[in-house]
């Protein structure tokens, strides 16, 4: 019987060089990255990428869109614009972005609003969780509780202990029902317990001008909205909504801080995509953008309009949608919201 034999041939290289061969090539492959992504860097952008903002100019989501923007325009060594599409729920810009193709010339600017609209509209012609692809969230900001200077309440607990005395009473104030800010209300409401009589003005505008009246005792929006009528004889900040206290009124509790640990509401805002955009595309984007959010220009510029610049990976922004979207759900549910 034959036996058969493998004979291998190093010619003068001994097996240990073959060996330290392997070696290399191997280490080679981990620091070097994919091919996939460094084609991406060589030919990706190579002409502007449209980001689609669904609100209008001058809001806190368009400024966030606008600083980053200019900054990964720099970065990327293309222009960034940005295209306003204000609507309801953000539908008219989601539906855009779901339009374009899928070679990443087109970004959409989506966070808790848009995971609020998955719940709140009945017939909308996407699934956000499984049509878009999650890039980075980019910026966050803790919704501010307000009251009127010479309101008699000095704190949260003072505010919501009068409420249980006088039912149906006390006004609480927001913008637009099925907004971030209104569902807030409704939150708060369901949290405390108390019969609040919850108010809905169309703009932030008319919410600040009805809380300087003394209309409503106690108003929910942003640091951005607040900001310019904070001080003596106009509106006073008695708590926060974050998980933290805001690095610009430090002084200020948060609600958890006053008794309600139940009650967190950090509004955020990121940049995504349509489904079906290469990965190397959507990962090269996630690098550009986080560092971006981590120069000291885009830092110093956010953080004085009280956003906090937080970057993530696409698989921590769709678990953030995910979680919003069960979050404002049941808040919708609960306060037999009429869905749209």
């Amino acid at each position: 019987m034959r036996t058969s034999t493998v004979t291998w041939n190093f010619g003068r290289r001994s097996l240990r060089d073959w060996f330290r061969t392997a070696i290399g090539c191997a280490l080679a492959l981990l620091v070097s990255p994919p091919a996939g992504l460094a084609q991406a860097r060589n030919s990706y952008p190579s002409k502007p990428i449209r980001l689609l903002v669904p609100y209008g100019a001058g809001g806190v989501g368009d400024q966030t869109m606008r600083l980053l923007a200019n900054s990964l325009s720099q970065h990327l060594k293309q222009q960034i614009v940005i295209e306003n599409r204000p609507s309801a729920g953000g539908i008219i810009s989601m539906t855009e972005v779901l339009r374009a193709a899928t070679d990443g010339y087109t970004l959409g600017e989506m966070g808790n609003g848009q995971a609020v609209s998955m719940s709140l509209f009945t017939n909308l012609r996407y699934d956000l969780l499984r049509d878009f692809s999650p890039i980075s969230v980019a910026a966050s900001f803790a919704m501010l509780l307000a009251v009127p200077d010479r309101s008699p309440y000095r704190s949260l607990e003072q505010l919501v202990e009068a409420g249980r005395k006088n039912p149906g009473k006390l006004n609480l104030g927001a913008i637009n029902p099925g907004s971030t800010q209104n569902l807030s209300a409704h939150l708060f409401k369901q949290i405390t317990g108390v019969n609040f009589t919850i108010i809905p003005y169309r703009t932030a505008p008319d919410l600040v001008t009805a809380l300087l009246r003394g209309d409503i005792d106690l108003g929910f929006d942003y640091y951005a909205t607040f900001q310019p009528v904070i001080g003596p004889d106009r509106l006073r900040i008695i708590a926060t909504a974050g998980e933290s206290r805001e690095p610009l009124l430090t002084g200020v509790p948060t609600a958890k801080e006053s008794g309600f640990a139940a009650y967190v509401v950090t509004s955020w805002n990121g940049i995504g995509a349509r489904a079906g955009v290469p990965a190397e595309i959507t990962s090269f984007l996630n690098a550009e953008i986080n560092r971006s959010l981590a120069s000291q220009d885009i830092q110093k510029e956010f953080r004085a309009l009280g956003i906090d610049p937080s970057g993530s990976t696409p698989a921590e922004m769709w678990d953030r949608m995910a979680q919003d979207s069960r979050k404002w759900r049941e808040v919708i549910e609960k306060a037999d919201i009429p869905k749209q």
